[in-house]
């Protein structure tokens, strides 16, 4: 058996305490886990991503730049808020 030394945010230890805890884990134990999965996966055992807004995603940037061609084309179109709306509930 081994120590480790790690830093981290004491909010961020409280939270993961708490969680683990609720788990039925300690935080060694957490660790464990995470290093055992580790090495069964050969991987970071969950997908680590660097842009989280689901919002940017690839079909919401290919309509923005349709949108954005179609002003540039003068074929914009003007819709009220309440048009908006009534478009949704259809």
């Amino acid at each position: 058996m081994t120590n480790i030394t790690v830093r981290i945010e004491d909010d961020v230890k409280r939270d993961a305490e708490t969680l683990f805890s609720n788990l039925g884990l300690s935080i060694s134990g957490a660790i464990n886990v995470f290093f055992r999965q580790a090495i069964r996966e050969q991987a970071i055992p969950f997908q680590i991503k660097a842009v989280t807004d689901e919002y940017f995603n690839e079909h919401n940037m290919k309509i923005l730049a349709q949108s954005i061609a179609q002003i540039k084309a003068g074929r914009g179109i003007v819709k009220t808020m309440a048009e908006l709306e009534a478009m949704e509930n259809e």
